[in-house]
């Protein structure tokens, strides 16, 4: 099983970014601990992030017939992008959307995602351990 995850934008500036919301850990410990998680699972992982919304595009669309799930915190983009939407849709690849804080519980605006209506699932608040808890859900899913 290939799992795509995806970070929208922002997500590299983990560490640093509004600590006392997302944390201390940085991107690329996050990316080991993905990987981790991975190999203990046996699945094969892929890491992208980009904060430009037609790379994101273009990467949902690359996966199509290799991917068998994508894990996706589009930032930003979440609230905002119907082309990131249209591009899930498109690929029709079992998606779940994760974001590290708590949206719901967040600002208005956050609350609104378009980018759910194409997931099988959102994990939100979990901090970094929903990228794990997503994983798992597709490793289920393709299980079954």
């Amino acid at each position: 099983m290939k799992i795509l995850v995806i970070n929208g934008p922002n997500l590299n500036m983990l560490g640093i970014r509004e600590p006392d919301i997302y944390g201390r850990t940085t991107y690329a410990d996050l990316c080991r601990l993905i990987e981790q998680h991975a190999d203990e699972i046996g699945v094969q992982v892929e890491l992208y992030q980009s904060n430009h919304e037609g790379d994101l595009v273009d990467k949902i669309q690359e996966a199509y017939g290799n991917t068998d799930g994508i894990v996706i915190n589009p930032g930003a983009y979440t609230h905002t992008s119907v082309a990131i939407l249209d591009a899930l849709k498109a690929v029709a690849i079992p998606a779940v959307e994760v974001h590290i804080s708590d949206v719901d519980a967040r600002e208005e605006f956050r609350q609104i995602s378009y980018v759910r209506l194409a997931c099988c699932a959102t994990i939100s608040g979990h901090g970094l351990d929903g990228y794990m808890e997503a994983m798992d859900l597709l490793r289920e899913r393709n299980a079954s």
